[in-house]
């Protein structure tokens, strides 16, 4: 919960009748706020521009400058501060004049007194709420590679750390690694956590498009450009405008395309496809592969000069093979996320099945990961993934004794590895209604070895 934005909320007042102010001032105070006085419209104007206010409590009619007048004034300078219009002289026009100015709310006098004190609390509430989801907003973006990308292996670490350094740069960052590693969720986190963060992520995977079409998403097409061109479109550089663009693939691009993209990155300007005009763009480039571009280079087939100005930044995805302690967080990360999908109450893997995932090799990295714990997740009857829901799998598997020591079965990642199994064991036990041959079914053991665990926990002698 976001706190108040001050201790003691501060209320300006503004009204010319001298003992109207006092009145309210002394009525304020008692409800715990801190009041400070105006008598007119431009006197509250520089007030409001010395110092902050939670809100505004002002007339309409004053001699010099009017409550609507300045009204419009205050929102000039700062839009975020309500302010709650009251008069005696009740009209609709006026109330919804004062609305479209951006007031708050409008009160009458004689001024009910409950309504007064309800109306404020309300308009604190409403600016408090949009603070609270400003910065939520803002917490989001600066942790967005932590809450998306799951991983705790130095290898991930090390990354991440890369990621918070180099995105509130402007630098072009070349991310490399094997298909499936996750290098569009890599870009993101890049985009969110930059300066950029407000504007367009724009996404082209440069090996899906054909060459001749290719140039068109990029930089867009004037109508009449080419046969079946029966009207302008804007390119993906100019719909980044402001943001990211992020390249995946961009090994895919022919030597003519790389010469073209190599012009934008440098003169940071570009013509659509049939056009003359030349266009202007502030977009920060990030690009990806998945093959290695110096050997590329050494064959021809990808511009050196191309390469030093996409890689700036270096970023190497490690695979899945790699960061084996990744593989129960991501694992466990799936099966919530399509246990939820799909209805399903899953509570988490047996040893044995987690030790099955951790032994693969994963030739296709984390979209491979995700998709088995899918269909797995889809087929599953059972309260546990157990290593038999994996057959594709099944040569990798050790016996279930080494499975169960050296395995987390329900990874929360905020306790020990001992406790997270004794927990579930338990829980495994009871739900089997104490039947240790059940309860050795569903975790995937043998029931020696669930006797040998629970004498070890004091359960059994």
């Amino acid at each position: 919960m976001v706190q108040r934005m001050t201790e003691i909320s501060k209320i300006l007042v503004v009204d010319d009748d001298n003992a109207h102010r006092i009145m309210l001032r002394t009525l304020m105070g008692g409800w715990g706020y801190e009041v400070s006085e105006a008598d007119d419209g431009a006197a509250a104007i520089d007030r409001v521009k010395e110092q902050s206010y939670d809100l505004v409590l002002m007339d309409v009619r004053m001699v010099r400058v009017s409550g609507l007048e300045a009204l419009t004034q205050i929102k000039l300078y700062n839009p975020a501060i309500p302010v709650i219009i009251m008069t005696a002289y009740s009209s609709v026009e006026t109330a919804v004049k004062a609305l479209k100015q951006g007031a708050h709310d409008y009160l009458t006098k004689p001024l009910d007194f409950d309504k007064l004190k309800i109306t404020i609390e309300r308009a604190m509430e409403h600016t408090r709420l949009k603070e609270e989801n400003r910065l939520l907003k803002e917490s989001l973006g600066q942790h967005f590679d932590r809450q998306n990308i799951i991983g705790q292996s130095p290898a991930m670490t090390h990354l991440l750390e890369t990621v918070a350094q180099v995105a509130p740069s402007e630098a072009t960052v070349l991310i490399t690694g094997e298909s499936g590693t996750g290098k569009e969720l890599i870009a993101g986190a890049i985009h969110y956590n930059s300066s950029r963060k407000d504007g367009p992520f724009v996404k082209l995977n440069c090996a899906a498009i054909t060459e001749t079409l290719l140039e068109s998403e990029l930089f867009g097409h004037e109508k009449g450009a080419f046969t079946g061109a029966d009207r302008r479109k804007e390119g993906r550089f100019y719909q980044a405008h402001g943001g990211s663009l992020f390249l995946d693939e961009v090994s895919e691009m022919s030597l003519i395309m790389q010469v073209k993209l190599l012009r934008v990155l440098q003169e940071r300007e570009f013509t659509r496809v049939g056009g003359e005009k030349t266009i202007q763009v502030d977009v920060r480039v990030i690009a990806a592969t998945n093959k290695n571009l110096s050997d590329l280079i050494s064959k021809g087939e990808f511009r050196e000069d191309l390469y030093y100005r996409l890689n700036v930044v270096d970023m190497e995805i490690p695979p899945l093979r790699k960061r084996q302690e990744d593989i129960p967080l991501l694992a466990q990360h799936f099966l919530e996320l399509f246990a939820a999908k799909n209805n399903k109450e899953i509570k988490g893997f047996t040893p044995q099945a987690l030790d099955l995932l951790i032994r693969h090799d994963w030739p296709g990295h984390v979209r491979e990961l995700m998709n088995a714990v899918e269909r797995t997740v889809v087929l599953s009857r059972s309260d546990y993934l157990s290593e038999k829901d994996f057959p594709m799998f099944a040569g990798t598997a050790l016996n279930d004794g080494a499975a169960l020591d050296n395995s987390i079965i329900n990874i929360k990642g905020d306790k020990p590895l001992e406790e997270v199994e004794k927990a579930t064991i338990l829980k495994t036990l009871e739900a089997a209604g104490g039947n240790k041959s059940e309860a050795a079914r569903r975790l995937g053991i043998t029931r020696k070895t669930l006797h040998k665990k629970l004498k070890s926990y004091g359960v059994m002698k």
